[in-house]
């Protein structure tokens, strides 16, 4: 039987407010992101009564992978998913839902699934989307092994975390993408920077045009193999030496 959620009260096994205020410790840039989901998804399953093992589903470009996942059967299950094309955590990325298995034995809306899930320990699943304006970035997945419900009061906790999350996550994504294409464009204008120096100075000593000059750049680094930069760079150097 599965429960698509809409509506709950609230609480949880770690306060949701504590797990929130936890999330927005995180100081973008002073850890990788691979930590930052991993410290995301530990504390959705501190969040949730009845959460074993949870995982966080991430879709960029139509394609969906676990980034961080608390234990072994989460990922296997999710994986199951990603290979069928569809299942209760891809339903709730591509829907912005929460959507919940109450009980994979008898499970009627993902029936293979459910019996893999059951098979594997795993008595009821809940996935809760995370949503950023304009689109959504994936799920966080709770896998309840024990008896313990997901309740209404867990369901609205996992919810809150997760809209919170999503924010933390796309942040510490964007940061990450920023700073690796300024140090990108650093190391493009260091490279342009060292080559507009070889130029000059093949002008200089071989009484060519700048056009001409780069010709015979790139045909050093043609013939040796080597990076254009790296001609350059040598060139740059000897000079230096007075060699």
């Amino acid at each position: 039987m599965t429960n698509i959620a809409t509506s709950g009260s609230h609480d949880g096994g770690l306060d949701r407010h504590a797990a929130i205020e936890q999330l927005g410790k995180i100081l973008l840039g002073e850890q990788p992101l691979a930590d930052i989901f991993e410290k995301v998804v530990r504390l959705a399953q501190a969040v949730v009564p009845g959460a074993d093992q949870a995982s966080i589903t991430l879709v960029e470009n139509d394609e969906a992978h676990t980034p961080a996942f608390t234990g072994e059967v989460a990922l296997r299950l999710d994986e199951c998913q990603y290979e069928r094309g569809y299942g209760p955590c891809l339903d709730a990325a591509a829907s912005g839902r929460t959507i919940t298995i109450l009980d994979t034995s008898n499970e009627q809306t993902y029936p293979g699934f459910g019996e893999q899930a059951h098979s594997l320990g795993v008595r009821r699943v809940m996935s809760v989307a995370m949503p950023v304006p304009q689109r959504t970035l994936g799920a966080i997945n709770m896998y309840g092994m024990g008896e313990t419900l997901f309740d209404d009061a867990g369901t609205e906790a996992a919810r809150g975390f997760a809209s919170h999350a999503a924010i933390a996550l796309a942040n510490a994504a964007l940061y990450e993408n920023t700073a690796r294409f300024a140090e990108q464009m650093q190391q493009a204008l260091k490279s342009r920077a060292v080559i507009d120096q070889a130029k000059g100075i093949l002008m200089r000593d071989n009484r060519v045009t700048a056009d001409e000059a780069f010709a015979m750049l790139t045909q050093a680094s043609n013939r040796s193999n080597r990076k254009l930069r790296e001609i350059a760079q040598s060139i740059v150097d000897a000079t230096a030496r007075g060699a």
